[in-house]
């Protein structure tokens, strides 16, 4: 639904503003790192007026449905606003590369498939965080090419600021369900992290690793202190500071190495050494630390001079496409 030139809303109800509507944002100013954190706080700022639109559709909904509205043809007992504003309203979302846009668990969902998948076997597939207004976008289109070359799906699902949330973590296994079992995909899904989809996908993938071929991540989130810090990420969790904070190793993806770790799933990061929106050391820095100590299987590529930004390098890394290829075809 178009509102006019400053904001649309969504296939989720949500309000967008125009930068954000099917591409990424550019990187403005001296400070990348700055200008990176500014657009996660816009999405954020963004999620709430969506939420109160999406309260306004739902109460005009209920009005014409008190009405008894001839047009609506609607008995009492069926008419649910929310349904009457989800039936009315189909999944849409812009990507780099034509895809399915779909519905799990009321969220937005995405599957790329290759033209030309390998017969006799099921399809193997990375599995993209985070799935957000804008992403992926055209940053990612280079290694999804690389991806769908090889007959290789490409998948993912919006699960807001989810922060890596038990509750986020149900839709992503809904997802994978979706995938495998009614779409002939893989049961082990390669996983392609981008900032905080480290969080989403690291902790889905601990309590799931015998479904996890390898994990990757473009400068991800391993650390809920880190980024967005407890104050910021208790909410989703639906706790206070102080009670996630007794909880952390519950959830915190650097806590939850072990299952990885014995399941064997290889893991390559690459990061940049002046990322101050994502600390290297407090991130990627500590699961290399951490998972080979373990006795895990990790590259760790370093980028030097480099921050949390949009350089082409982190999008077009021949070595993070290679690490994928190789394990999708184990």
């Amino acid at each position: 639904m178009d509102f006019g030139e400053g904001c649309a809303i969504g296939s989720n109800g949500k309000l967008l503003s125009r930068p954000h509507i099917g591409r990424t944002q550019s990187v403005r100013g001296n400070n990348p790192d700055r200008a990176s954190e500014g657009s996660m706080m816009m999405t954020e700022l963004q999620e709430k007026e969506g939420e109160t639109m999406q309260k306004t559709i739902i109460l005009v909904a209920m009005f014409f449905c008190g009405m008894g509205s001839p047009w609506l043809q609607a008995e009492p007992e069926e008419c649910d606003a929310l349904q009457f504003h989800k039936q009315r309203s189909a999944p849409t979302k812009n990507l780099p590369i034509q895809g399915e846009v779909f519905r799990i668990k009321d969220r937005t969902a995405f599957l790329i498939l290759p033209k030309k998948p390998q017969a006799g076997r099921p399809i193997p597939w990375v599995w993209y965080a985070p799935t957000l207004p804008g992403l992926p976008g055209g940053a990612e289109k280079w290694m999804f090419e690389k991806f769908l070359e090889k007959g290789i799906a490409i998948a993912g699902v919006d699960v807001g600021e989810s922060y890596g949330s038990p509750a986020g973590r149900v839709i992503y296994s809904a997802l994978h369900d979706e995938l495998v079992k009614k779409r002939g995909l893989a049961a082990q899904a390669c996983l392609l992290t981008r900032s905080r989809g480290g969080l989403m996908l690291y902790c889905w993938a601990a309590e799931n690793p015998g479904k996890v071929k390898c994990i990757t991540g473009i400068y991800p989130v391993c650390n809920i202190a880190s980024y967005p810090g407890l104050e910021r990420a208790c909410g989703a969790y639906g706790l206070t500071a102080e009670q996630l904070k007794a909880q952390l190793s519950e959830h915190n993806p650097i806590d939850r190495l072990a299952p990885l770790a014995r399941a064997k799933v290889p893991i390559f990061h690459i990061h940049g050494d002046q990322d101050r929106v994502v600390p290297l050391e407090a991130n990627s820095g500590l699961v290399k630390q951490r998972y080979d100590q373990l006795g895990g299987e990790m590259t760790l590529e370093v980028v030097k001079g480099q921050g949390h930004n949009l350089w082409v390098g982190w999008f077009q890394s021949q070595k993070l496409v290679d690490f994928i290829l190789l394990n999708a075809a184990r």
